[in-house]
C-alpha cells in the first residue's frame, strides 16, 4: 500500500529511476502516480475511449516496467512515454475499430446551437481541432496541453526540431485563419 509520502514524491524522475534501477517498488509506485493521469489523457484524445485509455495506461507502465533494471533515462520522461502511449493507443483504437460491427453504431445527434454565445465551446474547438492534419494536431496539443518543451516534443516525435517548429507554426496558422478561433489571436 503506498504511503502518502510516496504520493507527493518530491525527488526527481531521474532520482526515482536510479531507486527504481536497484529494486525499490515504492520509487516506481510514485512514477506511477506522477504520470498517470497524463498518459491517460493522452490516450484517451488519441483513442477517443476511456475503456481503451486505461488499458493503454496499463500496457505503457507495463512497457516501462520492462525496461527495469538498466533503464538509462536520456531525455525527460514524458518524452520517454509519449511514443510507447502513442503506438499503444494507435493499435488500440486500430483494434477495437475491427471488432465493432458498423450496424451497432449509434445515429451521431447533431450539437443543438446555443444562441448568444460569444466564445466557441468544446464542440467548436474540437471541430477545428480534427480538421488539422494530425501532425500538426498532434504538436499543437503536445505545446499547449500537454506542456512539453519544443526540444521534448522533438525527442518525443523523434523528429527534428525545425520540423516540431514548422508544425506548430502551420497550425497556428490555421487557427489564425479559423473563423472560430480567430478572436483568440491579437492582429
Amino acid at each position: 500500500m503506498p504511503t502518502e509520502a510516496s504520493i507527493d514524491d518530491t525527488r526527481s524522475d531521474e532520482e526515482l529511476i536510479a531507486l527504481i534501477n536497484q529494486g525499490d517498488a515504492e520509487a516506481f509506485d510514485a512514477v506511477y502516480r506522477r504520470h498517470r493521469d497524463w498518459v491517460a489523457t493522452v490516450a484517451l484524445r488519441i483513442t477517443g475511449d476511456h475503456a481503451l485509455a486505461l488499458d493503454v495506461l496499463q500496457e505503457t507502465f507495463l512497457y516501462f516496467l520492462r525496461k527495469f533494471p538498466g533503464f538509462v533515462l536520456r531525455c525527460q520522461l514524458r518524452s520517454f512515454l509519449y511514443p510507447a502511449v502513442r503506438n499503444l493507443a494507435i493499435a488500440a483504437r486500430r483494434q477495437a475499430a475491427r471488432h465493432q460491427s458498423d450496424g451497432d453504431a449509434l445515429p451521431e445527434m447533431p450539437v443543438p446551437a446555443v444562441e448568444g454565445r460569444a466564445e466557441p465551446d468544446r464542440s467548436q474547438l474540437s471541430r477545428v481541432l480534427v480538421a488539422l492534419p494530425e501532425a500538426q494536431r498532434e504538436v499543437l496539443l503536445l505545446r499547449f496541453v500537454d506542456e512539453l518543451s519544443l526540444q521534448e516534443i522533438a525527442e518525443a516525435l523523434k523528429i527534428p526540431l525545425g520540423t516540431v517548429k514548422s508544425r506548430l507554426h502551420h497550425a497556428l496558422g490555421a487557427l489564425r485563419q479559423d473563423p472560430a478561433t480567430k478572436k483568440f489571436f491579437n492582429e
